[in-house]
Parts: C-alpha cells; structure tokens; sequence
C-alpha cells in the first residue's frame, strides 16, 4: 500500500481535531498553579495590609497581570495545535502591556521631579522581578506539561507563550504581598519578571515540546 494510500485511509471521516481541546488541558492547570503561587506568597511573603485594599494599586496590578495572562492563555492555546493564527493574541498581549506603560508614564510625569526615581524603583524593585519569576514556576510546569500532551509545532514560541502565562499569573499572586503603590513600579518591574518567566518558557521549549 501506497503511503498517500494509507494517509488517506486513516484521514477517512476522522473530523476535524477537536478545536477546544488545547484550551480545556492549558486552562485546566492555571487555577492549580495560581493557587500554589497564591499559597508560596502568603505563606513565605505575607499578604498585603489590609487597608491597601482602598488603594488602586493592588486592583492595577491584577488588572495588568490578569489582562496579560488572558492574552497569554490565548496565545498558548493557539500555538498548542499546527499552522497557529497568533495575530489576534499577540494584538491583545501589546496592548495590554502599551496601556500599562502609558499609565506608568503618565503616573511618573505628573510627579515632582524629585520623587520620580523613587516611585520607579520603589523598595522593592531587586526582588520583584525575581519574585514573579519564583511564582511563575508551578503554572510554568503545568502549562509545559499540557503542551506536551497537544501538538505545538513552533517549540520556542509555544514555550514563550506558556512562560508568559506563567509569569502573568505569578505576578497576579505576587500582587497579594506586594506594597507598592506606584503605576510606574508595575509597568517595569512586574512587566520585566513577566518577560523572564517568558524567557525561561521559551528556552525550555526547544528542550520539553519537540516531537
């Protein structure tokens, strides 16, 4: 038998791959790593104080971070399956992060000169980056481990996507312990532990997802 035959002969009425599938097996393991980064930062960080809850910094923070992990999530389930159409959530990815800068920046300008470096750096700025990439871990393995199971044929940038979403969701958990209240703090540190979770994800791809 031919192999074109044979082809031919497995493709019979087969249907359509399941379109859902990716996004029910990527989708399945970020509750579970959410909780476990949100149970590492209570337990080993320490939740923020209560009263900050007033304060629009925390719900910015999960705002950012939530926006990128949606785009993130949709960027990994596309590049979970062959021929990926990514345009759409890349869109959605830079949008969310070009709102978050332009907020940043305008938060900035509007302060007195003399506070400008402070509420940049604020004091925290060396162990936030850190600290997101440390959270980003467990939805990292989960995400990794359902992209096995699927057919990614862009290795490097399946694994980019997941490592985003990882981060994204590590920063949505480091955002319970975290105290500082400055739009321009979140704009570069968490956005810059969110690219090194999305940097690990696609230095390990090439390694976890080839065929």
């Amino acid at each position: 038998m031919k192999t074109s035959h044979l082809i031919d002969l497995l493709a019979t009425e087969a249907g359509p791959a399941p379109r859902a599938l990716p996004a029910r097996r990527i989708g399945a393991v970020v509750p579970f790593g959410w909780l476990a980064s949100i149970a590492a930062t209570l337990v080993l960080l320490g939740p923020i104080p209560a009263s900050l809850w007033a304060e629009p910094a925390p719900w910015i923070k999960l705002a950012y971070a939530g926006g990128l992990a949606s785009g993130a999530l949709w960027l990994t389930t596309r590049l979970a399956r062959p021929v990926a159409r990514t345009g759409g959530p890349v869109i959605s990815i830079v949008a969310v992060v070009i709102l978050m800068a332009l907020l940043g920046l305008t938060t900035l300008l509007a302060a007195p000169a003399s506070e400008r470096l402070a509420a940049l750096l604020g004091h925290s700025w060396a162990r936030c980056p850190v600290n997101v990439l440390l959270l980003s871990l467990p939805t990292l393995a989960g995400a990794l481990w359902a992209l096995r199971g699927l057919a990614p044929t862009q290795a490097r940038a399946a694994g980019l996507a997941a490592g985003l979403l990882a981060g994204a969701v590590g920063a949505m958990a480091y955002a319970l312990s975290c105290i500082e209240l400055s739009a321009a703090f979140v704009a570069l540190w968490y956005s810059l532990g969110i690219a090194l979770a999305g940097g690990l994800g696609a230095l390990m791809g090439p390694w976890l997802l080839r065929w």
